[in-house]
């Protein structure tokens, strides 16, 4: 059975709460890095400090953002091991490619990557045992940011299905009842999109217009965001022939219609 052990990286703001979870994921004696976060020399220390008496394998990404990935190659150099990820990034290089179903081995058990695009094109979650690694797909007391509302509904989907237990996120604290916390991500989803429709059958003839009836009373520092997430569940209305707006334009004034 593996063993799941997490160290928080010193990197805590509005969308990384907290900061990073990195989880170290070791069977009968070997262990996988997975999600080492930015480049933090204080945090690497840590990371290496929590390996003694490991042999480490590899050093694995859930996606490519800052907050996550950067670390890996730098890391896996001091360690001498491997890359692992769904593709390139900004400051990211795996040596192996995974996609969908690959595992990664490690002692007598395997990690098993599943593709879970939304939040990022190349988002992974990994799978151990009953256990599912969901970096940014599924965060601990917070929604998730994402780019792709239609992709990011299949892959909630994707995920219940699998009947893990336990979640173990990129941001906050571990979820006991994953299949719970799944059914709230996809009744949330759901609640959004149908109150972004309303407000476009209400009148709201912009994106800001929307983002003032939505997301009514959003800190300043986070309307950019909301312009950006109203947007993007705008393309997946589009392409249900429920609303007209000029796809691709993420901005105050961009207009939008019911059809």
């Amino acid at each position: 059975m593996a063993t799941i052990a997490r160290i928080l990286a010193p990197n805590p703001g509005l969308y990384t709460g907290p900061g990073t979870n990195t989880y170290i994921v070791s069977s009968g004696g070997e262990a996988l890095v997975i999600d080492p976060g930015p480049v933090i020399a204080s945090h690497k220390l840590e990371i290496v400090a929590a390996l003694e008496g490991l042999i480490p394998v590899g050093v694995v990404a859930t996606h490519t953002h800052p907050d996550h990935a950067p670390m890996a190659n730098p890391l896996a150099v001091t360690l001498e091991v491997p890359v692992y990820g769904y593709q390139d990034g900004p400051s990211f290089s795996p040596d192996i490619r995974l996609d969908d179903g690959d595992e990664v081995g490690f002692g007598s058990e395997a990690i098993t990557a599943i593709h879970t695009p939304g939040h990022t094109s190349d988002h992974l979650c990994f799978r151990v045992g009953d256990v599912l690694l969901t970096g940014d797909h599924i965060m601990g007391g917070s929604t998730v940011v994402i780019e792709d509302a239609a992709a990011y509904l299949d892959s909630l989907y994707l995920v219940r299905d699998l009947g893990v237990a336990r979640l173990e996120p990129g941001h906050g604290d571990a979820i006991d009842d994953a299949g719970a916390a799944i059914n709230e991500y996809i009744e949330h989803r759901m609640e959004r999109e149908q109150q972004v429709l309303a407000a476009v059958r209400g009148g709201a003839g912009t994106i800001g217009g929307i983002v003032d009836v939505v997301y009514e009373g959003i800190p300043v520092g986070l309307r950019e965001a909301a312009v950006q997430q109203v947007a993007v569940q705008l393309k997946k209305l589009f392409d249900d022939s429920a609303v007209w707006f000029e796809v691709g334009t993420a901005e105050e004034r961009t207009e939008v219609r019911a059809r």
